[in-house]
């Protein structure tokens, strides 16, 4: 009766059989096959906390079963489902990450490889959102340095970004931003940094459209490291 709730989609009904089958078949031939279907009716449920438990333990208990690869990956797809909103806290996305990765690396030849690397590298996006926002935030809020931090960390992190010359355009606006707001004693070598970045800009991706608007930052930035000197040559003397 269970795998006729089972095969008609009636998850609820298969797990409450199933579970009182559980002392009943445990250490019988028929065990796994019963786990195995417990473990889906969570899934199916949209229960994933309590399908990553069951296709773990389904691994535990059954490490040599045909069915391993696909239970290995059904178990990384769970923390991918728990994966929340951009704007909370992204520790399933990271774990869906890893396991991912931990699945291509035991199973290099199994037909669900490419599921498992478009799966990263939707988990990989997701958390460059967040990083961006946070990174925006900081601007948005006159935090410019930790701003600038944030947009290098970007590039740094996701070097695979298609919006890389964004990132450091908004790394050099920050610093630049940030030199324009700190105390004279600390303002040239804050400008210094302008330059850097958008040296750096300029090596990187010579041929981006916001290498000009980069560009003016740090002749902005050259200039008032110039006017900086000339201050204190007039004050020396």
């Amino acid at each position: 009766k269970a795998d006729e709730y089972f095969v008609d989609k009636k998850y609820r009904y298969a797990e409450q059989l199933y579970e009182e089958l559980f002392p009943v078949f445990k250490g019988s031939d028929k065990f796994e096959e019963l786990y195995y279907k417990y473990a889906y009716c969570s899934y199916y449920q949209k229960n994933y906390t309590s399908a990553e438990n069951l296709f773990q333990g389904f691994l535990g208990v059954f490490p040599n079963s045909s069915r391993a690869e696909e239970i290995a990956y059904m178990h990384a797809l769970t923390f991918y489902k728990q994966s929340p909103n951009v704007q909370l806290d992204q520790t399933n996305t990271t774990k869906a990450i890893g396991m991912m990765q931990g699945f291509i690396n035991a199973y290099p030849n199994s037909p669900r490889i490419a599921d498992a690397t478009k799966i990263i590298e939707k988990c990989r996006e997701k958390l460059e959102q967040k990083d961006y926002l946070a990174a925006k935030l900081y601007y948005n809020l006159q935090m410019y340095q930790a701003a600038g931090i944030g947009f290098s960390d970007l590039l740094n992190n996701y070097p695979e970004s298609t919006e890389g010359d964004m990132y450091m355009l908004m790394a050099v606006k920050s610093f630049y931003e940030f030199a324009k707001l700190s105390v004279l004693s600390k303002q040239e070598e804050r400008y210094q940094k302008v330059t850097a970045e958008y040296l750096d800009f300029a090596d990187r991706y010579p041929q981006s459209s916001l290498l000009k608007d980069a560009e003016e930052y740090k002749n902005l930035s050259q200039n008032n490291i110039k006017q900086l000197q000339n201050e204190q040559i007039k004050t020396a003397t």
